[in-house]
């Protein structure tokens, strides 16, 4: 949302906002003199206003929201207000369960560096850029996309890269299957004249694949320089990243798209350093909220620093989530040394009965790994920075998509 905001603007439009409290995408916003107003029920829709564009975030009996209907003012979710954007621009599209984000970056920054003038929208504020967004050209559009609710069936990608698939959103998807179905349908817009930018040996991608007859390019046949960033899947997602800007733009060289990758510095809450705490232990942030990203940001976190005992806050985000994942869940924290866990980030749902963090980390413990729950944000944060004392051996990572980021921050300050 914050990015579209800025694209808006930047277009010459008469951007303003609101959100339930700040953040670094209300800051950035800040510096960019778009106005946003804190706390919903406070803020005012200006008269003129030609179109309220709201977040899933938002529901629909939201005071704003509300207030919209009752102007007669037009309203769009994010994704149909980037449909349109999409209708009008050369669009490269980035999908996929994992890595969505660093791809988009990756694949921004490649262009950015040859000279392609790209548009770019990203989900996190990219470091090289100082945003989430790029201004560019536009006729050029990169774009993270997004399968929830079937958000990506509104873009409109002439190149499509699909990183992986893996069941998540499981208050959307009731299986696999039905997430490779929306994959499928989007697999289908791809013209003829475009390109599928994905690993078509993988076994829950190959049935999306079938009678397609766009070009699909396999980008596990890449090779890739030295990253800045941690991890394997890094390395996947940089091999995406130039599969897809040769894909578009066959002149580019070697050289460039590898400086581009080399010099990439990540994203904001993608294994992001924080800092230290006084008594020396490292502190980083991570959004990983399904289990295969836990594991292997645990796992790349063991490879670059071997020996540190890896302790793990963890904010499990959706009750639904942490219900139809809670073994998958148990059994990727536990390959850290020590689990805190704050209370479930509830975010759009309403709590689920027998569904909780003291119940996760009775499975963790269960495992063998030390694990507790915590009422709150707060008593985690009290725990590890009061009580705990983090040991200078130690390598504290919070990790979830909720405001588990903030204890970070705390922390290391």
């Amino acid at each position: 949302m914050s990015a579209l905001a800025q694209l808006l603007a930047h277009r010459g439009r008469q951007v303003s906002g609101s959100d339930r409290e700040e953040s670094p995408a209300t800051a950035l916003l800040a510096t960019k003199k778009i106005a946003v107003c804190i706390g919903h029920d406070r803020c005012s829709i200006p008269a003129d206003c030609e179109l309220l564009i709201y977040s899933d975030a938002v529901p629909e009996d939201n005071v704003e929201r509300a207030r919209a209907r009752g102007m007669g003012i037009p309203a769009m979710s994010y994704f149909e207000a980037l449909g349109e954007i999409s209708k009008r621009a050369r669009t490269i599209a980035v999908a996929g369960t994992h890595g969505k984000t660093t791809t988009t970056g990756m694949l921004a920054k490649i262009l950015e560096r040859s000279g392609k003038q790209p548009t770019a929208i990203v989900g996190s504020i990219v470091r090289n850029f100082g945003s989430n967004f790029l201004a560019g050209s536009p006729d050029l559009l990169v774009v993270e996309a997004c399968e929830y609710r079937d958000h990506v069936l509104k873009l409109s990608p002439e190149i499509l890269v699909i990183t992986n698939i893996e069941l998540d959103h499981t208050d959307y998807f009731p299986d696999l299957a039905a997430l490779q179905e929306t994959f499928r349908k989007a697999v289908e817009k791809v013209p003829a004249h475009g390109a599928i930018i994905t690993d078509p040996a993988d076994p829950a991608i190959k049935p999306v694949l079938k009678h397609v007859p766009t070009r699909v390019v396999d980008y596990t046949a890449e090779t890739v320089p030295e990253l800045g960033l941690i991890g394997e899947f890094n390395r996947a997602n940089a091999r995406a990243a130039k599969a897809a800007a040769r894909a578009a733009f066959p002149d580019i060289k070697d050289g460039a798209i590898d400086d581009a990758l080399a010099h990439f510095r990540g994203s904001w809450r993608r294994f992001e350093y924080k800092g230290e705490t006084p008594s020396g232990a490292l502190v980083y942030d991570d959004y990983a909220h399904h289990p295969t990203a836990i594991r292997k940001t645990i796992e790349a976190a063991r490879q670059k620093f071997p020996g540190k005992k890896i302790i793990v806050a963890f904010h499990p985000h959706l009750f639904s989530r942490t219900r139809d994942f809670m073994d998958d869940f148990a059994d990727s924290l536990a390959t850290a040394d020590e689990i805190v866990l704050a209370p479930i980030y509830a975010a759009r749902e309403a709590p689920i009965p027998g569904v909780s963090s003291d119940v996760l980390a009775k499975k963790i413990a269960a495992l063998g790994t030390p694990a507790q729950a915590f009422p709150s944000l707060h008593d985690a944060y009290e725990y590890l920075a009061t009580s705990y004392q983090l040991p200078a051996t130690s390598l504290l990572i919070t990790m979830g998509a909720g405001d588990i980021y903030k204890v970070a921050e705390q922390i290391a300050d």
